[in-house]
């Protein structure tokens, strides 16, 4: 973990309100499911952003990001050149290293972003990757999985193309040895369940919101069948087994 300032290379809209913003990494680690905390703005009553990794390469690190208060939408103007703070790498992070053979990624929403550097991670570590990506009407982030991924699937809600209803349709957890999912709740647990059922092992990736990013403040505290856990310290990784029954 470091706190560092940085320089943006880039800041890129994607679709109404999901930007990507490029900085450079100053040698920060960064591994798959660990997040920043992101600020730019000084003297202001604003707590940093967390914004998982959504890629992580050499020389930069890459967000995705959707603009849905003051900080987002601070971070939004933000142009090549310009400055920001960033603390991290913060979180406990997928088990790239534990899992082997066929893994499914399972992402809905702002919960896709985070499952890209997971892909990338598990090819280099040899594993046979097929992301399963659901959408509720505009597709993004597709392309950046494909150079990582056997296959890739995908479902929106409402549009022209894909396969029309919810991600979890396209999973089938009895053909592949794990499953990491990330994104809204009620999607999680469906996967979660899933994975049960058939006997898959499983982790999902949890939000709460976050205050101070480093397990101190207690604000992002989760109930789990090991007690009390902290989102940003001791997850936002975690075992299905331990966050629903």
């Amino acid at each position: 973990m470091n706190y560092f300032e940085s320089n943006v290379i880039s800041n890129k809209q994607l679709t109404d309100d999901i930007f990507v913003l490029e900085v450079e990494r100053k040698d920060a680690t960064a591994a798959a499911g660990q997040f920043f905390m992101l600020k730019c703005w000084d003297n202001e009553l604003t707590l940093m952003r967390p914004i998982s990794i959504f890629k992580a390469e050499a020389d930069t690190l890459h967000f995705m990001y959707r603009v849905i208060g003051k900080g987002t939408q601070r971070l939004s103007q933000l142009h090549k050149g310009d400055k920001l703070q960033l603390l991290g790498a913060l979180g406990t992070g997928y088990p790239i290293q534990q899992v082997h053979g066929r893994i499914a990624l399972v992402g809905g929403g702002l919960g896709i972003p985070p499952l890209c550097q997971t892909a990338k991670e598990l090819a280099a570590h040899g594993a046979e990757v097929v992301a399963h990506i659901g959408y509720r009407d505009k597709l993004f982030a597709l392309e950046d999985f494909k150079p990582y991924c056997k296959d890739v699937l995908f479902s929106i809600e409402k549009g022209e193309i894909g396969y029309h209803g919810f991600v979890t349709d396209l999973l089938k957890p009895e053909q592949f040895d794990a499953v990491f999912t990330c994104g809204p709740e009620i999607m999680m647990r469906k996967v979660a369940a899933m994975c049960a059922e058939k006997g898959v092992a499983c982790w999902c990736s949890m939000e709460n919101r976050m205050a101070c990013g480093i397990g101190a403040c207690l604000g992002c505290s989760i109930k789990t069948t090991e007690g009390m856990k902290r989102c940003c310290k001791d997850g936002p990784v975690f075992r299905a087994e331990t966050l629903f029954q």
